[in-house]
């Protein structure tokens, strides 16, 4: 009978340990900061695709020289 205690306390400890480093590993994946940061990496991805990069420069053309137009009527 010590025998299967014993046992069974090695088998609650090793759940115990798991879940504990279940947990830490979801409140680091889980963190603001680390969301906020992992957004940012993908939208500086995004945006230095050629296509979406040259858009936006031609966007951003067309409203400076409606700018400047405008300035100088």
């Amino acid at each position: 009978m010590a025998r299967d205690t014993d046992k069974i306390e090695r088998e609650i400890e090793a759940a115990r340990n798991q879940l504990a480093s279940t947990l830490d590993e979801l409140s680091v994946r889980a963190s603001p900061k680390r969301i906020v940061e992992s957004t940012k990496q993908t939208l500086v991805a995004k945006l230095n695709e050629p296509p979406v990069k040259f858009t936006l420069i031609g966007v951003g053309a067309v409203v400076a020289v409606l700018v400047v137009r405008r300035i100088f009527r």
